[in-house]
């Protein structure tokens, strides 16, 4: 007798590049896949995680580069179900937060087929934490954006005009094919003096960081040839940046000591 497929799709968020910022429900989720489809922004590492005879199918999009498109990955994660069994939908930072996560979901709920949903942590958050930029300080900012850069349309969001009119920190995500127009809207906003980071490849041993203002980043991504995938940070807190160089291996370096009770 063969035995009974039972198709079951989870989405799992992959944090923000840092293998080790996967969640422990994300890897158990990770050991009991049939299939992986796995994004661009999503860790090859965490694929480790997974069964070794588990299928891993690389859906990933870069901007003028697409293994595949949306319409087609949403038919691979319900083919996949449908053939093998539980398909592993791991997308980069939190499902949820500009990931496609809830069309995907309901398209597969579409053919009846269960989904769950594992969080994960999100770049808009950790990707600043990383160097010491809090998005919010008693004081000094007590709320704060996140913002698409570039929309379905291809168009800068209409919500950047609304958050520069604010005090808030404001995080942009998938907006450096638009910094002129962002700087130009907060120019606008009597602004300029506003510090600004980008931060490429942000908690990765890759990361790159460039510290500024509204009038001057434009020049700083320009010298220090900063490109995508980046964060950009807008706001009072990015003077608080500790601008902690090599912080992503000093993180490792601790993590990899032997620790007993706390203590090394």
């Amino acid at each position: 007798m063969h035995k009974t497929i039972k198709p079951i799709v989870t989405l799992v968020g992959a944090g923000p590049g840092d293998p080790d910022l996967l969640t422990i429900k994300g890897a158990k989720v990770l050991a009991e896949a049939n299939v992986v489809l796995y994004d661009a922004l999503a860790n090859e590492e965490l694929l480790s995680y997974a069964p070794k005879k588990a299928l891993k199918i690389f859906v990933g999009k870069r901007k003028g580069c697409h293994a595949y498109t949306q319409d087609q990955i949403n038919q691979l994660i319900v083919d996949n179900a449908l053939t093998y069994g539980h398909v592993v939908r791991l997308k980069g930072g939190d499902p949820f937060i500009f990931g496609r996560g809830s069309e995907e979901i309901d398209y597969v709920e579409s053919f009846g087929i269960p989904t769950f949903v594992v969080p994960g942590i999100s770049s808009s958050i950790a990707v600043p934490a990383y160097q010491g930029i809090p998005l919010t300080k008693r004081g000094v900012s007590e709320s704060f954006w996140v913002i698409t850069g570039t929309t379905s349309a291809r168009q800068l969001s209409t919500d950047v005009a609304l958050a520069a009119q604010s005090s808030a920190t404001v995080v942009v995500l998938m907006g450096m094919s638009k910094l002129e127009e962002i700087v130009a809207i907060f120019q606008k906003e009597s602004k300029g003096e506003i510090p600004v980071a980008i931060i490429q490849n942000g908690t990765t041993p890759e990361e790159k960081v460039g510290i500024g203002t509204i009038n001057t980043i434009q020049k700083v991504v320009a010298d220090q040839n900063l490109s995508s995938p980046a964060i950009i940070v807008i706001g009072a807190v990015v003077g608080d940046s500790k601008k902690r160089k090599g912080f992503y291996k000093e993180l490792k370096s601790i993590h990899n000591k032997e620790l007993v009770y706390g203590k090394e």
